[in-house]
């Protein structure tokens, strides 16, 4: 069975599911979330998205993101695709969501109500290679000067959430 996402209005209240790929051809706003994992010396874990992903392959971006599906909490979707991604668990926060919209260059776009969420973790993840190429530990001055100086390096999510919400992020690191 193909992903579905679930399509929202701007207050978040789901109007609809489609095939996850037909939303991102038709631009349609969905639901999202984005984690933000810190370790105990507040460094954030990085992933370098897969060369196989069919949007963003190889760029760096926050510890994980993803769709919610159709009957689970943001914080369940969280922890499942964390799990599923990077190979560990832990007690999830969501801190803030917020709309962003970009176009990529193979004529998908993101138009998403991200779900920012952040946790704890100090071991080694055991990353899905199918779906993270490596990983590393920054702390966010480091992230934030890297991406000032090398932005074609990170997601545009990611760009996006630094850039409007570096703040909110760095209460929690």
């Amino acid at each position: 069975m193909k992903e579905q996402v679930i399509l929202v209005d701007q207050q978040d209240n789901p109007i609809g599911l489609m095939e996850k790929i037909e939303a991102h051809e038709k631009a349609l706003l969905h639901r999202a979330f984005s984690v933000f994992i810190f370790n105990d010396k507040n460094e954030l874990m990085l992933q370098q998205r897969a060369a196989e992903k069919y949007h963003s392959p190889l760029l760096w971006t926050n510890t994980c993101c993803s769709h919610q599906r159709d009957g689970e909490t943001n914080i369940e979707a969280g922890k499942r695709r964390l799990q599923e991604e990077m190979g560990f668990s832990c007690e999830l926060t969501e801190v803030f969501s917020f709309i962003y919209k970009a176009p990529f260059d193979n004529g998908l776009t993101e138009h998403e109500l991200d779900h920012v969420m952040v946790g704890r973790f100090n071991g080694e993840p055991a990353i899905n290679l199918k779906e993270v190429e490596a990983y590393k530990w920054m702390t966010l001055a480091d992230v934030k000067k890297n991406i000032d100086q090398h932005p074609e390096l990170y997601t545009e999510w990611f760009k996006i959430i630094f850039k409007k919400s570096y703040t909110k992020i760095a209460q929690y690191a």
